[in-house]
């Protein structure tokens, strides 16, 4: 079968392969990978960035859907031909995240999808939504279930209130598709007016440029009459958190989603302590968040959006449009 691996970082070192179909192990299951779905994530574990001391060769990438073509014999969850989508923290089914959950993230800890062929434990695997292709169900795994674990789970976000979202990468993206779907207004920021106007097309309600008006926290308070928004997902870190915080309302909620800007924020408490602001990290969410979040889409009907297609052997090529930050939502990889 093609696998893609790396032997040394960076992204010029993916390389195609010829390996061994896998057979599953008792609980396993051995699923014929047909889409995956990128994120930075991948792209700081390629570039050494996340672990240098990752034991190579490595295959990344963490989000992927396909078939079953075969089960262990003591599966009883799945059967040949089911359609799947893989879990990033594989372990962690339920209840509160634990260190040892960590261990069994796909893509990291655990080999990635990027394979014709992959096994995987019956218990981390969720049914595809039936109205999804597997192109569009793998974008769901790190950046879908990340943005309802922020928005829904943790924030609670309910009808009439306002989130503001940063940005068009796929975190970003499905939180102005599940606020819209939850009756929420949306605030989105862009450093493009083009993609301002995708955004608004997506259902935003107000857009803010945020290299003309750098100081958008005070044009969302402005937006929100002085109030401040209920809720923002910070996906860059350094650059947008203090911003963030004079965004919110009191006791408003941010969810720290990633850092593309730096992970490093100073910034002054007595800012945050007056203002009661829930600040918590946001790594994706359980299995039992999973499918909450994929009866949701079953009952609004929300589709992923795929900014482009790239076929598995120009991998190297889809994670160089990642870095350029050109696309909108999410980029995936055919492997069927």
């Amino acid at each position: 079968m093609k696998t893609i691996q790396i032997s040394k970082f960076g992204i010029e070192n993916l390389k195609i392969t010829e390996a061994q179909k896998p057979m599953p192990g008792p609980h396993e299951v051995l699923i014929k990978v047909e889409a995956a779905s990128l994120n930075f994530l991948d792209l700081m574990v390629i570039n050494g960035d996340y672990n240098p001391k990752l034991p190579l060769p490595h295959i990344p990438c963490s989000d992927g859907a396909g078939v079953v073509e075969s089960i262990g014999d003591k599966v009883s969850l799945w059967k040949s031909g089911d359609r799947v989508t893989t879990q990033f923290i594989q372990k962690w089914i339920s209840g509160t995240k634990t260190i040892e959950m960590l261990s069994s993230r796909t893509g990291l800890e655990y080999p990635g999808v990027l394979s014709e062929y992959i096994c995987v434990h019956e218990a981390a695997l969720i049914q595809t939504p039936a109205a999804l292709s597997s192109q569009e169900a793998s974008t769901l795994p790190i950046a879908g279930l990340t943005a309802w674990s922020g928005l829904i789970e943790y924030a609670g976000i309910k009808p009439g209130q306002t989130v503001l979202t940063q940005g068009t990468g796929g975190v970003s993206i499905f939180a102005l598709q599940l606020a819209k779907a939850a009756g929420v207004r949306v605030i989105a920021t862009s450093s493009s007016d083009a993609k301002l106007e995708k955004l608004r097309a997506f259902g935003a309600d107000e857009v803010i440029n945020y290299i003309k008006t750098p100081d958008w926290h005070l044009e969302a308070k402005r937006l929100t009459n002085g109030t401040g928004v209920d809720a923002i997902l910070d996906v860059a870190g350094t650059e947008t958190l203090t911003k963030s915080i004079y965004a919110v309302r009191h006791d408003g909620f941010i969810g720290l989603v990633g850092n593309l800007s730096g992970a490093v924020v100073p910034f002054n408490i007595y800012d945050t302590i007056p203002n009661n602001a829930n600040i918590r990290g946001v790594s994706v969410g359980s299995l039992e968040y999973f499918k909450n979040f994929v009866r949701a889409i079953d009952v609004v009907k929300l589709k992923p959006v795929i900014d482009s297609i790239f076929s598995i052997d120009k991998i190297a090529e889809a994670y160089r449009y990642m870095q350029s930050n050109a696309f909108i939502g999410k980029i995936v990889i055919s492997i069927d």
